[in-house]
């Protein structure tokens, strides 16, 4: 992996190149940045880096025998680690040097992009928990004694360290405080709260910041031959994530059905809320909105939830003359100016907290018909005008 392939900012790159042109590397590093982020390939970029022969211009050379190693992800000093449980194939005691193979193969298929869940399904995870787990907490704890293949650096990349499992944990602080001579930890995370206090204070703070819409257009461009309206309609509402804007790109159905349910529900709660004829509320075909949407599974039920609540935040900013700030494609933007006078600075803020309320039910296995019905009368009671 070049930097030059690498979607940051070139900033970030040139930070990077510069502490190991320096030899300024610290040895435990924390590359946070939310989902979508191409930070996995910024942190084999950057060991691919240090490890090259040839190194110039800002980029490893991608030929000398190191990088051929590091392009097919099988350099013996780089050792990945990621959430993993047992499948068909482990039936017990997994770990990610098992499932090295499997995961070498999501990461050249998504090109580097990757996301948690999106693994989880091609793992086959089955709704078992995964983790980084102690077998492989002792793998590092192994590997870190045994001598550099190279007499390089070695490398441990964990990715999605917020899976790393608790009590499994306190076993490489010792070895993230005082690694052999010339390792470096690469932890890769979405959510620093979620990682344990004591593993984040042997870190250096690495920031990934989230992708411009102008980089996800070009790459959408250059990459999937999208056109510049597609391309542009769809980072705009990428929230920063390529991964997000791939989805959307690869699937525009269910961008066009997203729309389609918000239009229909929105449309039945503003005809409550005004107190019209139950004709016009329609509420029987909402219902049946709902029941296919549940039928979905939960990811479908919190993801459409989601869009509601984007769009909710866009009618919010066009009622209150933000339009630089809202985040629409033109088809969401024509349906959101029939509804934006519906919207207040004084009941945004509880419509949103009765959306995430219903998310976190739903997480909790919560009567999802129930969660729906309870959310879409709320909701029309906060947009009456009172």
């Amino acid at each position: 992996m070049f930097f030059k392939d690498v979607l940051v900012e070139d900033s970030l790159k040139q930070q990077l190149v510069a502490l190991a042109d320096e030899n300024r590397i610290s040895h435990a590093q924390l590359f946070l940045g939310k989902s979508g982020t191409h930070s996995f390939a910024l942190a084999i970029a950057f060991a691919q880096y240090i490890s090259c022969e040839n190194r110039h211009d800002g980029d490893s050379c991608g030929v000398c025998p190191s990088c051929l190693m590091f392009n097919r992800l099988q350099h013996p000093d780089l050792h990945i680690l990621f959430p993993n449980c047992n499948t068909k194939k482990i039936k017990k005691d997994s770990d990610s040097e098992q499932l090295a193979q499997e995961f070498r193969d999501y990461v050249f298929s998504k090109n580097y992009h990757l996301d948690l869940n999106e693994w989880l399904s091609e793992l086959g995870s089955e709704n078992k928990q995964a983790s980084i787990n102690i077998r492989d907490c002792a793998n590092i704890i192994h590997q870190n004694s045994i001598r550099a293949y190279a007499n390089g650096y070695k490398f441990y990349i964990l990715w999605m360290t917020e899976k790393l499992y608790h009590a499994a944990a306190p076993k490489l602080l010792k070895t993230l405080e005082e690694p052999e001579n010339k390792t470096l930890f690469i932890l890769i995370a979405e959510n620093a709260d979620a990682i344990l206090p004591t593993i984040l204070s042997r870190t250096q703070l690495v920031k990934i910041p989230p992708l411009s819409e102008e980089i996800i257009k070009n790459q959408l461009i250059r990459e999937e031959n999208a056109s510049e309206t597609v391309a542009t309609d769809i980072a705009a509402i990428a929230d920063g994530s390529y991964v997000k804007a791939l989805n959307l790109y690869q699937d525009t159905g269910e961008l066009h059905t997203l729309l389609k349910n918000f239009n229909l529900v929105l449309k039945s709660i503003a005809a409550y809320a005004g107190n019209e004829v139950p004709s016009a509320i329609n509420y029987l075909t909402v219902q049946d909105t709902f029941a296919e949407i549940i039928k979905n599974g939960k990811e479908e039920q919190k993801r459409f939830i989601q869009y509601m609540i984007r769009m909710f935040r866009n009618a919010l900013l066009m009622q209150t003359q933000n339009h630089d700030l809202v985040k629409a494609t033109a088809d969401e933007t024509k349906c959101l100016e029939t509804y934006k006078s519906f919207f207040t600075v004084k009941n945004a803020a509880p419509i949103f907290n009765d959306c995430n309320k219903a998310i976190y039910h739903i997480e909790r296995n919560a009567n999802s018909g129930l969660v729906f019905t309870d959310l879409y009368f709320k909701i029309a009671q906060n947009l009456i005008k009172k």
